[in-house]
């Protein structure tokens, strides 16, 4: 698993927000995101999970491989914990859920209705769906938010235990988890008026 993106540039419905970004991630390895709120991370991110297109340049190595975690949990509220599990699973052509659960501490809750968990489970069970996905390649926004400090670190050891099966990571977050990761502040890349040739199609 190797991810390549070349001189690429993104943008907000049709606005460049960054242009020039060029980096590599190898099998094991964690990229951080990191720069101020609005700086473009998040359209980074979808542009490179293959959410929306890029205005130029390419990313090679993503196809097929990407598990996304963005702000939203993706739970169907009236599912089960372990209903919600087996289906992710089953749309990544996946089985077996005993490893998310015992990854993000949800042992003890697989009957429970999702819509009843607190802010914090919702969110330990969005980000357990990335266990059964199967994918090499998890990119991850801002993927600590409603979690406390021990959650944090379930999460944080679940990422370690990623890149130690030759998974990688790209996230964004202002947490420090721990994990030993490359930096890349997005802010030099940011697209000066002009610059990059404006297109309807950028935001899909």
């Amino acid at each position: 698993m190797e991810l390549n993106v070349t001189d690429l540039a993104v943008g907000r419905s049709g606005v460049p927000v960054l242009a020039g970004v060029s980096f590599t991630l190898s099998a094991g390895r964690a990229l951080v995101l990191r720069g101020p709120n609005g700086a473009g991370k998040t359209t980074l991110l979808r542009t490179v999970a293959g959410l929306q297109e890029p205005m130029e340049g390419a990313v090679v190595g993503a196809e097929d491989q990407v598990a996304y975690a963005a702000h939203a949990d993706g739970l169907k509220s009236a599912l089960t914990v372990a209903e919600n599990l087996q289906f992710w699973a089953a749309v990544f052509g996946q089985s077996g859920i005993a490893e998310a659960l015992h990854a993000f501490d949800l042992e003890g809750l697989e009957n429970r209705a999702a819509g009843t968990l607190s802010a914090g489970q919702k969110r330990r069970l969005g980000l357990a769906r990335l266990v059964v996905t199967g994918r090499p390649l998890w990119i991850l926004d801002e993927p600590t938010v409603s979690l406390d400090a021990a959650s944090v670190a379930l999460f944080a050891d679940a990422v370690r235990a990623h890149l130690a099966g030759g998974g990688c990571a790209l996230m964004a977050t202002h947490i420090d988890l721990g994990i030993e990761a490359d930096v890349l502040d997005v802010t030099p890349y940011r697209a000066r008026a002009g610059a990059v040739a404006a297109s309807d199609e950028a935001f899909l």
